[in-house]
């Protein structure tokens, strides 16, 4: 427990029903008011805060400012302590509140920019953002080191494969979003960047042994630690080198979350746990097993984002097993603890002005940061830059986003290549098609293509996608000048030689598109360098 805190709510002692409260994060589905019910689920479960994902909660930044403002006032009517409101503002590929705030390129950019006090930057002004909101806690940064080109997850959410340099740069982002007032949350201990699986659907196997983990795993969450993080949020992997099982999740054991992080690396913070409804962790009748495991496992929040009838069964085994002794009454009391210093700390930050949110200061930070990532990684002949006369043909063909994982947001975005490169050349066309095309579809770009003077193809996660290899090696082969731009994962630019030339971006933000279209033709330089090796694959 931290210094001066004492277990009172409404200046009351804690009860031990208080205590378990300020364990649950939960969720609810509304925007524009709170749902029916809501103000009886405060009084019952009295819970530490809620988690406002972009399906369920978020429609712009002036409903979710309002909708904030209505959920402190519901707990504050119900006598319940400051809220922690949480929500994935990650930027980049995953960003749960849009449509008016400022879409910041995400982590894999910022390592390709590779700049401490760029990723400060863009911390403290997303932070400013979150806080204008009503949100005071995000579930960023990402420390996970992406060592695995097919890590079907993390991707461009890491900085890069690099630990040292994803350890500098998360402790720089960790130092922004708390500088404006806002909780960050280093995720996901012990560190996800070197998996096989999604823990969306299971449980992923992390194989590294102890000498893998110490030197590139852990060093990313150890500077986050070192630079104040207030929460650490575990992942649903099984880490055998450190407790010895294959699928036990590092959100159940007592080895990585007491052992290690709170006794090697010295956290005192609050540990979150990653969502109770991924498939990782057992539902229906099994969820309360799972639950009491990681109570005991050390854990202080767990986000139970899951139908009422189940956040209640959570409630009720908790409840029962310290009742019953065979949950530490007193470690109940010391997460509270734990949480509530958070909540003081939180409540001492100023609310930036709403003002903030998609400001021109923050969109020209976030231009900044789309220039400061562009890769060039071939050139051949000097192709780049784009050379056109008047009437020449420039085709662009873009694959449409998809979200390519529960934690995305991309199938929102619309790739605005074409619309920027037609501001330096009136002849451009553009060709929208599937991310992993039809044998129809190719055929059909193989005729649209011909006679134009030279292409710009736009990949996305193509080591993942046979077809869309198959739809660029295509174009390739009719011998028109081409550039390849990797628009998601870099290590797309490894996989087409033929390509005139091959860029990366690591977003398809339009702020990240306009970067593109300038460097193209020559208005802007190619300032960054590739966060991840990309020979190997």
């Amino acid at each position: 427990m931290a210094q001066g805190t004492t277990l009172q709510v409404a200046s009351q002692p804690l009860t031990l029903k208080q205590a378990v409260g300020q364990k649950l994060m939960l969720t609810f589905r509304g925007k524009r008011r709170l749902p029916n019910g809501l103000r009886e689920l405060l009084a019952e479960a009295q819970p530490a805060g809620f988690v406002l994902f972009k399906a369920l909660n978020v429609e712009s930044p002036e409903q979710v400012r309002k909708l904030t403002i209505e959920l402190q006032e519901a707990g504050r009517q119900a006598g319940l302590p400051h809220f922690l409101i949480a929500t994935d503002q990650e930027m980049g590929q995953l960003m749960a509140i849009d449509n008016g705030t400022t879409p910041f390129p995400g982590s894999m950019a910022l390592g390709a920019a590779d700049s401490e006090d760029l990723a400060y930057r863009v911390g403290y002004a997303t932070g400013c953002e979150l806080s204008a909101m009503g949100v005071n806690m995000n579930f960023a940064p990402v420390c996970d080191v992406n060592s695995n080109p097919r890590n079907p997850v993390v991707g461009t959410r890491s900085f890069g494969d690099n630990p040292g340099r994803v350890a500098a740069l998360a402790a720089a982002q960790v130092c922004g979003l708390q500088a404006a007032g806002i909780a960050a949350t280093a995720k996901h201990f012990p560190g996800h960047g070197d998996v096989a699986q999604d823990s969306h659907y299971g449980v992923p196997i992390l194989a590294h042994d102890l000498a893998q983990i110490e030197q590139q795993d852990l060093p990313p969450f150890q500077a986050a630690i070192e630079a104040g993080v207030r929460l650490v949020l575990t992942a649903h992997l099984a880490v055998p080198a450190l407790d010895g099982f294959s699928d036990r999740p590092a959100t159940f054991s007592p080895v990585v979350l007491r052992d290690l992080l709170r006794g090697r690396l010295g956290f005192e913070g609050v540990t979150i746990s990653d969502a109770m409804d991924m498939g990782a962790v057992r539902q229906g009748d099994g969820l309360a097993v799972d639950v009491l495991a990681a109570a005991s496992a050390g854990m202080d929040l767990l986000l139970l984002n899951l139908s009422r009838s189940q956040q209640n069964k959570a409630q009720t085994a908790l409840l029962q097993a310290y009742s019953r002794r065979l949950l530490d009454e007193q470690e109940a009391f010391a997460s509270a603890g734990r949480v509530l210093a958070l909540k003081h700390w939180l409540a001492e930050q100023p609310q930036h002005s709403f003002e903030v949110v998609g400001c021109r200061q923050h969109q020209e930070l976030a231009l900044e940061a789309a220039r400061r990532a562009l890769t060039l990684v071939h050139n051949h002949n000097d192709f780049l830059p784009l050379h056109l006369s008047d009437r020449d043909r420039l085709v662009v063909v873009v694959p449409r986003p998809q979200n390519l994982t529960p934690a995305d947001t991309s199938s929102s975005v619309r790739v605005a290549l074409a619309s920027e490169l037609r501001k330096f050349h009136t002849q451009v066309e553009e060709y929208v098609v599937s991310i992993d095309p039809s044998r129809a579809e190719i055929a059909a770009l193989w005729e649209r293509v011909h006679g134009c003077a030279a292409l710009v193809i736009g990949s996305m996660n193509a080591l993942q996608f046979p077809n869309q290899q198959e739809l660029i090696k295509t174009l390739l082969q009719t011998g028109i000048p081409t550039v390849v731009a990797a628009l998601r994962l870099p290590y797309d630019a490894a996989l087409f030689p033929a390509a005139s030339a091959t860029v990366c971006t690591y977003s398809i933000l339009d702020c990240s598109m306009q970067a593109l279209a300038e460097a193209l033709f020559g208005f802007a330089p190619w300032p960054g360098r590739l966060p991840v090796n990309v020979s190997d694959i």
